[in-house]
C-alpha cells in the first residue's frame, strides 16, 4: 500500500512545510500549520486536453465592449465601475452580520426582475432559511434558482444545467472539492474552490459572486493568494450596531478602487444613501467645543463628515489616546505639531477623538478638522457651525494643498455652510464664481485665528 503523504500548510498564508512548526515563518502567525494530505499531480493532464489556445499576436485580438449588468443599486454600480462585468469573479468580504448575504440576496431580486436567470448558492444556510430571509425582503420571482450544497463537483453540474446569467456563491469557505483531503475551509479547498469557479466565470462568461469570512484582523480569510485570484475585491464594513454601511473595492480589474458606496441597513433591507453628507451630519450640536466639519473625497464623491473631539485632565502619568475612524499614528503626530508650534500643554490631557457615522477617513485632507476640534476643546471655545475646514498640515505648522477643492467647496456650498476654510494655496485653483466665504491659510496659527478667534 502506497504511503500517503502530508504536508503542514499555514492557514493564514498558505506556507507549506515537511514538518510541524509552531510559528510560521513566513506570516509569523503562531500556531497556524495544519496537516493535510498532498494530492497527486495528474501528469498526463496537459497531454490529454484539447481545448489549447493559440498565441495570438496584440493585433489579432478583437476587443468589443460589452454591455454591463445593472444591479439595480446605484451605490453598487458606482463601486462596481458601472456594472457587473461577464466572466468577471467578484469577492465580498465583511464582518459576520454585516448584510452581505442581504445585499447580495437584493442584487439578486433586481435581476431576477430584470428577466435574469439567478443561481443562488447558500453553503450555510438551508433553503427554508433563504425563504424566510427572501419574504422579509420582499424576494419573489421564477428566475431566482437557491440551493443548499457545498460539493463543487454537483454545483458546476447545476450551473451548467441552468446556465444562469449570474451566480452567487455564500461563501467560499464552505465549498470543498471532493478530490482534495483536507477539510472545507482550509487553504488548499478555499484555493481550489476559487480556481473551480474562476474556470467555470471564464469559460461561460458568467459573472460569479463568492461571499468571504474575515478573520479577526479584518482581512479576507485564507490565504493571500486568494485576492488575487479574483477581479475584484469589495469590503463592506461598519459596525453592527450602526445603521451605515460602507462597501469600498479594494482591488477592481474594471474601473477604479476609490469609490464607495454608502447604505443604510432597515428592516426590509440595505436602502442607497443618495446624500451621504446629509446623512452625516444629521443630529449635529450647534455651538458646543469639539466638533469640527471636514470634506474628505472618497473616490469622485465630496462627504462632509463631523469629526468630535474630547480632552479631559488625565489623573495618570501616561495620557490616554483614542481615535475611532482616524489613523492613530496621525492623530498623534498632529497633537504633538499643537503642542510644538502652538504650544497647547496637551502632554497631562486625555485625548479621544471620534468620526460620527461610522466613516474611516484616511487622507491628508483632514487634518485641519482634526486639530480644530482638538484645540475646540482644549479651549473650551465651540466652531462656528457654518464653517467647514479642509487641508493638510505639515510637521512645521504649514498647511499644504489639496486636490479637487472646488468640488469640495461646491458640496459645503450646497448644504448651506456659509464659511470654508482652505490652504491658500489652493485660492488660484478656485474658478467658479462660489456663494459661499472661501478663506486662505497658510500656518496653522492663521487657521486657529479664524475658528478660535487666536
Amino acid at each position: 500500500m502506497a504511503k500517503v503523504k502530508t504536508k503542514f500548510v499555514c492557514q493564514e498564508c498558505g506556507y507549506e512545510s515537511p514538518k510541524w512548526m509552531g510559528k510560521c515563518p513566513e506570516c509569523g502567525v503562531w500556531n497556524s500549520l495544519v496537516e493535510e494530505f498532498e494530492n497527486e499531480i495528474n501528469k498526463n493532464y496537459i497531454a490529454t486536453t484539447t481545448n489549447i489556445l493559440t498565441p495570438l499576436t496584440v493585433d489579432e485580438i478583437e476587443v468589443t465592449e460589452e454591455e454591463r449588468l445593472k444591479t439595480g443599486l446605484d451605490e453598487l454600480d458606482r463601486v462596481l465601475g458601472g456594472g457587473i462585468v461577464r466572466g468577471s469573479l467578484v469577492l465580498v468580504g465583511g464582518d459576520p452580520g454585516i448584510g452581505k448575504s442581504t445585499l447580495l440576496l437584493q442584487v439578486s431580486k433586481n435581476l431576477s426582475l430584470d428577466g435574469k436567470r439567478v443561481f443562488y448558492i447558500s453553503g450555510e444556510e438551508s433553503e427554508k432559511q433563504i425563504k424566510l430571509r427572501a419574504q422579509r425582503l420582499n424576494v419573489k420571482g421564477t428566475n431566482l434558482f437557491i440551493v443548499s450544497e457545498t460539493n463543487l463537483d454537483i454545483i458546476e453540474r447545476h450551473i451548467k444545467n441552468l446556465k444562469p446569467d449570474i451566480v452567487i456563491v455564500d461563501s467560499i469557505q464552505t465549498m470543498f472539492k471532493i478530490d482534495l483531503q483536507s477539510a472545507p475551509g482550509s487553504v488548499s479547498q478555499v484555493r481550489e474552490s476559487t480556481l473551480t469557479f474562476m474556470r467555470i466565470a471564464k469559460s461561460l462568461s458568467i459573472p460569479i459572486f463568492i461571499v468571504g469570512h474575515v478573520t479577526k484582523e479584518g482581512a479576507i480569510a485564507g490565504p493571500r493568494v486568494l485576492e488575487h485570484m479574483v477581479d475584484t475585491v469589495l469590503y463592506f464594513e461598519g459596525e453592527r450596531h450602526h445603521t451605515y454601511r460602507v462597501i469600498r473595492a479594494v482591488k477592481n480589474r474594471f474601473g477604479s478602487t476609490n469609490e464607495i458606496g454608502i447604505f443604510e441597513m432597515k428592516g426590509d433591507g440595505l436602502k442607497e444613501v443618495l446624500n451621504p453628507s446629509e446623512v452625516m451630519l444629521s443630529g449635529r450640536p450647534e455651538n458646543v467645543p469639539g466638533s469640527a466639519v471636514v470634506c474628505s473625497l472618497e473616490g469622485t464623491r465630496p462627504v462632509l463628515v463631523e469629526i468630535q473631539a474630547l480632552t479631559s485632565a488625565t489623573a495618570f502619568g501616561m495620557p490616554r489616546r483614542m481615535a475611532t475612524g482616524i489613523d492613530y499614528n496621525r492623530v498623534v503626530l498632529l497633537m504633538a505639531v499643537l503642542e510644538k508650534r502652538v504650544g497647547m500643554q496637551l502632554q497631562t490631557f486625555d485625548a479621544y477623538i471620534n468620526v460620527v457615522g461610522g466613516l474611516k477617513l484616511d487622507e491628508p485632507a483632514c487634518d485641519l478638522g482634526i486639530v480644530c476640534a482638538i484645540a475646540s476643546s482644549f479651549r473650551n471655545i465651540p466652531i462656528d457651525s457654518k464653517t467647514v475646514v479642509i487641508g493638510e498640515l505639515g510637521l512645521t505648522g504649514e498647511v499644504r494643498g489639496v486636490n479637487f477643492i472646488e468640488k469640495r467647496i461646491l458640496e459645503a456650498q450646497k448644504l448651506g455652510f456659509e464659511r470654508c476654510i482652505v490652504p491658500f494655496e489652493n485660492l488660484k485653483s478656485i474658478e467658479d464664481k462660489l456663494d459661499i466665504n472661501v478663506i486662505g491659510v497658510k500656518n496653522i496659527y492663521e487657521v486657529l485665528e479664524e475658528v478660535l478667534g487666536g
